[in-house]
């Protein structure tokens, strides 16, 4: 799909990494002697009445918010994006919910349900960063040119030869003209990158099947849904966007990695696991910064691998090279 947009809105934004929070140690402590009073008597309301609630108490730490989010992000904006979800995550303790926000303000992404979102696990609230979140990222690095990713119908026309060159390896023409039921159902999911020196990335190409084994290898969420009879994890009601997603997350192995890329995906895992979403600790930056480039040497090993492909070359006529004498036979020929 085309990214132009974002592309350009993401070069424009400043790329200013955000200020490391002072909060840090204090985001897994109970508030419960501060202000949760006010959360809690939130919860008892309705609607509308409920999230205005919650969203002044959230008001309160605007200040945090403001050092945490990058310069292009305002922060009323930003709290006015989650405001629809907090009816729900009224529910989570203030600490989880302080978190779950202040770590989605660190990455500059906002939860607006397409590039990140705040979800309630039990008594929890867990950032969740979307397909457009990864995208905004990879682009934020710099070294991404451009991001494509997909899901291929049924009814569409497509190709995936892996032996070929670039970009004759991979063709999708949507079948765009169709209704959606000639289209038929999804059957793969695809994601792969233009770097900005020109080379193109490996196409990640995941099946139905694959992203069911990822799901079940990996999420938790899954698995507590699945065992509470709940069915509402975002596996159970947008497969379609966990399975783009989980292809945009493959790409980590061949695409250029920032040491921001790898918290978002550390930050991901953790919610998945139900652990402590924690990232951008001075100490951790190191680490994280090793870890990137380490990534980095892999996506260039994967580049350098694909251009050394033998490529198709023209037939050449074999020209016969004539015999040579041995010496016996050339001294019978001087004879």
């Amino acid at each position: 799909m085309s990214l132009s947009t974002l592309k350009a809105r993401v070069i424009a934004a400043t790329t200013e990494q955000p200020a490391a929070d002072a909060t840090v140690q204090t985001l897994t402590e109970d508030t419960k002697g501060s202000i949760p009073a006010q959360l809690h008597t939130s919860a008892q309301a309705e609607g509308d009445e409920a999230a205005d609630m919650a969203l002044s108490w959230l008001e309160q730490y605007g200040d945090d918010f403001t050092k945490a989010l990058p310069s292009h992000i305002d922060v009323k904006a930003f709290l006015s994006a989650v405001r629809s979800s907090l009816p729900g995550l009224v529910y989570c303790t203030p600490a989880s919910l302080r978190q779950a926000l202040l770590t989605c303000a660190r990455f500059g992404l906002v939860p607006d349900g397409r590039h990140a979102v705040i979800k309630r696990e039990g008594k929890q609230a867990v950032f969740v960063p979307m397909a457009q979140g990864y995208v905004e990222l990879m682009y934020r690095s710099g070294r991404v040119g451009s991001v494509h990713v997909g899901l291929i119908h049924e009814g569409d026309e497509w190709n995936y030869e892996p032996t070929a060159p670039a970009p004759l390896d991979f063709t999708h023409r949507p079948a765009v003209t169709k209704s959606k039921k000639d289209r038929g159902p999804v059957i793969l999911a695809y994601a792969f990158c233009w770097m900005a020196n020109g080379a193109r990335s490996q196409v990640i190409v995941l099946s139905r099947e694959d992203a069911e084994a990822i799901r079940d290898e990996y999420s938790q969420a899954y698995r507590r849904a699945q065992e509470s009879g709940k069915a509402d994890s975002f596996w159970h009601t947008d497969f379609n966007a966990m399975w783009r997603k989980s292809a945009l997350r493959r790409l980590h192995k061949v695409v250029p990695m920032s040491a921001e890329l790898v918290a978002l995906l550390k930050a991901d895992e953790a919610g998945e696991a139900g652990e402590v979403q924690i990232i951008h600790a001075p100490a951790e930056e190191a680490h994280l910064q090793a870890e990137a480039d380490e990534a980095h040497e892999r996506a260039e090993e994967s580049q350098d691998a694909q251009e050394s492909r033998p490529r198709p070359r023209p037939l050449l006529r074999k020209r016969v090279q004539p015999k040579r004498m041995s010496r016996k036979s050339r001294k019978g020929a001087r004879r």
